[in-house]
């Protein structure tokens, strides 16, 4: 499938829309030097300016309360137990003014699904931090979030995403997808949204001119068939509404969660896997400019080589992230690491915004 001529990559695979054979093909059986090459092609056609971008921000659980219980997640709690929470206004408003003080520009605003929050109180918290911080980007609400609070609040999720649209929020991260495929689904969130009101929500979302970012977890028990679906479905969106500023995927970190005393036959993925899929995603998601490598799962020296498999963004400093380290993962990386790493392969860093705007160049 991937051919060579006189030593060169076949241009004609970077230069038109792979199918879904191609790419089970290219999963399996392409050599990880290749995929690189070919990645690495594709993302200089959509980056040939060579910039590696980054963010400052902060990720902001409001709430770890989530009734859906999802067996790969170690950080949701219940209402009743001792350490369950919601924070204060007072308490997010400290954590964003140290973002400030670092420069950053964006929180990732996320919670567990609260099954007693409704649309007022999303609509003050909202309203709140954008009244008192507008210089900060809110990007925020997964969609099961958004799907919750329209249920509990018995309005739809158009009206909840308009109404928090008012307020101040501006776009909504791609949590909560996991893999879009229902078989997946229902073996490890048996309670979550299916693949179809996950897409209804970004759908609804991109038709009110807020940008949204698609993700993918990995290394569950789902087939190479089914991350090809889930890719199928976010390019099929993308195709419509071109609603997605990024693609963001990681594997599954399953320290102290259920579906690993569930499915002992889970294992570790590999950084050889996740190059591999990463690279494909580049060839695959031709309508996605930008990917962010994870380094935040795969650790900083991975996620550095991530920019030779076609990411173009090394994500958030990450100043605060609660999710993944419950599950295990406790990686750490400041601006001035991202700059060296993003300069040790060639590449020029710059500090972006939510928008993916360039703020400054290093």
């Amino acid at each position: 499938m991937v051919k060579k001529i006189e030593n060169k990559i076949d241009k004609d695979i970077i230069n038109r829309r792979i199918t879904n054979e191609e790419a089970l093909d290219l999963i399996k059986n392409a050599s990880l030097l290749e995929l690189g090459e070919l990645a690495s092609a594709k993302k200089a056609q959509l980056h040939p300016e060579k910039i590696t971008s980054f963010i400052v921000d902060r990720n902001i659980n409001y709430t770890n309360v989530c009734w859906v219980d999802c067996k790969f997640c170690a950080f949701y709690r219940h209402g009743r137990d001792e350490d369950s929470y919601v924070l204060k206004f007072e308490e997010i408003d400290k954590k964003i003014d140290e973002l400030l003080e670092i420069g950053g520009t964006q929180i990732l605003f996320q919670g567990g699904v609260h099954p007693k929050l409704k649309i007022d109180y999303y609509e003050e918290l909202v309203d709140h931090i954008h009244t008192k911080y507008p210089q900060i980007t809110i990007h925020g609400f997964s969609a099961i979030e958004i799907e919750f609070i329209a249920r509990v609040s018995k309005i739809s999720k158009l009206e909840v995403l308009k109404r928090l649209q008012a307020k101040g929020l501006s776009s909504i991260p791609g949590a909560g997808a996991e893999i879009l495929s229902d078989r997946v689904r229902d073996i490890i969130a048996p309670k979550k949204m299916d693949t179809s009101e996950w897409l209804e929500v970004h759908r609804l979302a991109h038709s009110i001119g807020m940008k949204t970012t698609a993700t993918m977890m990995f290394g569950t028990v789902e087939t190479d068939e089914e991350i090809i679906e889930h890719w199928e479905h976010l390019r099929k969106l993308q195709d419509e509404t071109g609603g997605f500023r990024a693609f963001i995927m990681w594997s599954f970190q399953g320290q102290n969660t259920k579906l690993m005393e569930e499915h002992p036959q889970i294992k570790p993925q590999s950084s050889n896997r996740y190059l591999r899929l990463l690279a494909v995603s580049r060839l695959y998601l031709d309508n996605f400019k930008n990917m962010q490598s994870s380094w935040v799962t795969q650790g900083s020296y991975v996620g550095q080589l991530a920019l030779k498999f076609g990411a173009n963004d090394l994500g958030s400093t990450m100043m605060e992230e609660n999710v993944v380290k419950a599950a295990g993962a406790a990686n750490r990386m400041n601006q001035d690491e991202m700059i060296r790493l993003i300069k040790d392969v060639g590449e020029n860093p710059a500090k972006r915004n939510t928008a993916y705007e360039i703020l400054e160049k290093f």
